[in-house]
């Protein structure tokens, strides 16, 4: 347990340690100097959500990654043309993008609002920045929610969320699975809206959290390591030579 949040499992860190990693993470892949550094990166991620206790998500990440680098190197070796420039560029920024989004996915679920928007008063971050952020770190969630329940209502009729179901009924699934996900999500963001309105979310005055918002050890350690495998990338392609 960390930060003084005593009721939590796992790893704990502060928000703003988890902004700077995202923004270490999105320039080491923009820098990679290979799909191996890219995995290694996928890895180093994966490693801090099983600090997190995302064991699940952390190992289905990494093998999916996986098997994508292999789908990559057999493309790069088999595949000639226009299929294979074709192939390179989707692939190509697949990896720039998944890494960021893989770690935005850990971020999102282990950050509450209420911490947040505590860490950002204490950088006094603009509040047409911060709101935003804020709403967008409930709203995930909750859209995540209902897709569970519109999937689970779904198959009691015979119709399937996956693109099997979508190419061989898509009349169906869009009218029964993709219009009611559409209509919660406009709903969703109006709610939540109103709720953090209502909450104060646009009051000047500083925040109170019941978690205490600090730079820790384990703030500097995550920190150090992102920071050092960018300077390993940086070196690799040559920016320090």
């Amino acid at each position: 347990m960390m930060g003084g949040a005593s009721s939590r499992r796992g790893l704990w860190l502060d928000p703003r340690t988890k902004i700077l990693l995202l923004l270490f993470c999105i320039l080491s892949a923009m820098m990679a100097p290979s799909l191996f550094y890219e995995l290694g990166l996928v890895v180093l991620i994966g490693l801090l959500g099983v600090c997190f206790g995302k064991w699940k998500y952390a190992w289905k990440g990494v093998l999916f990654y996986a098997l994508i680098v292999l789908l990559t190197l057999w493309i790069m070796d088999t595949m000639t043309g226009t299929w294979r420039t074709m192939f390179i560029a989707f692939l190509g920024l697949f990896h720039k993008v998944y890494p960021c989004g893989m770690l935005s996915g850990i971020v999102l679920s282990t950050t509450k609002v209420s911490e947040f928007l505590s860490a950002m008063n204490r950088i006094h971050a603009p509040k047409k920045l911060v709101i935003p952020l804020a709403v967008m770190l409930r709203y995930v969630p909750t859209i995540q929610e209902d897709w569970r329940f519109i999937k689970d209502a779904m198959r009691m009729r015979d119709v399937s969320p996956s693109p099997k179901g979508l190419l061989t009924h898509p009349a169906m699934t869009v009218e029964c699975i993709y219009v009611p996900l559409m209509m919660a999500a406009s709903k969703a963001a109006d709610e939540l809206s109103i709720a953090s309105i209502t909450r104060g979310i646009e009051n000047p005055k500083p925040r109170t959290c019941l978690v205490q918002i600090h730079i820790g050890p384990a703030d500097l350690l995550a920190g150090v390591c992102f920071a050092a495998y960018l300077a390993v990338g940086l070196y690799w392609k040559g920016v320090f030579g």
